[in-house]
């Protein structure tokens, strides 16, 4: 028999309109937000940072493909893994059905590691993603916008990641369980993988130059881990006990 509390009709529908209550102040809440966001001032980007794309090698304005807005995906890719995170692949599975939406309504969402780009091609190909995937490698824009970090900022903490400042990691041992599982998954040895972070970031171009608008990072970016929209609306919610996620083509077949 369930634990959990149970009622009639009438009792649930109550709580419903509580809820409901508290579910439209939340959206108002987020409409607000989504404002703040908009009226963040913009950075004018100077450096001229190079891509490597199957289109070639191309400038920070070349990734909008025509429209004016960019989504950026700092997807953790690093040079050194043998394959994409597995959170990061959980998050980009569902950038295929609406990235065709995005470009529709002037924005381009595209992906950026540091991986070279013939592993980002092979990974791409392997998970059956179409969305545009761009290698930074051997370029500052993945450090310029704090989602990689190097050896020796990993050892002293002279970083920031999430708008604070990083701290020093030198052993395997003061890193999570979980990250340590990870780095096995990707083919890389812990604290190589912890130089690669996820995160997004938002540019604009107007008469042709590239404004930096906004950027989120760890938790911040759980608003597009589309699978977890839906858990939140599942009956036992994330019902999380550790890490459960795998690529997509990892699973048991059910």
């Amino acid at each position: 028999m369930t634990t959990h509390a149970t009622g009639t009709r009438e009792d649930w529908l109550a709580a419903r309109l509580d809820l409901l209550k508290a579910e439209k102040d939340l959206t108002r809440r987020s409409d607000e937000l989504a404002k703040q966001r908009q009226a963040l001032p913009w950075v004018r980007v100077d450096k001229a940072y190079r891509f490597e794309t199957e289109a070639g090698n191309v400038a920070l304005a070349d990734l909008f493909q025509g429209r004016s807005q960019l989504l950026v995906y700092h997807f953790m890719f690093g040079p050194d893994y043998k394959a994409g995170c597995p959170s990061c692949s959980m998050i980009a599975d569902g950038f295929n059905g609406f990235a065709v939406h995005l470009a529709n309504h002037d924005v381009l969402l595209t992906a950026v590691s540091r991986a070279p780009l013939a592993k980002l091609q092979a990974y791409k190909k392997r998970m059956g993603w179409t969305f545009p995937w761009a290698s930074s490698l051997g370029g500052d824009f993945n450090f310029d916008f704090n989602v990689s970090i190097t050896e020796e900022q990993q050892r002293d903490g002279s970083f920031e990641y999430n708008f604070r400042p990083g701290t020093p990691t030198m052993a395997t041992k003061t890193l999570p369980k979980a990250v340590v599982g990870f780095a096995e998954s990707v083919g890389t040895d812990p604290l190589t993988y912890t130089r690669d972070r996820p995160g997004l970031s938002s540019f604009v171009l107007e008469d042709g130059v590239v404004y930096h608008t906004y950027s989120s990072y760890a938790r911040g970016v759980d608003a597009i881990w589309g699978a977890y929209q839906f858990l939140d609306r599942a009956s036992k919610g994330r019902n999380e006990n550790g890490v459960w996620w795998k690529r997509h083509d990892e699973y048991d077949q059910r």
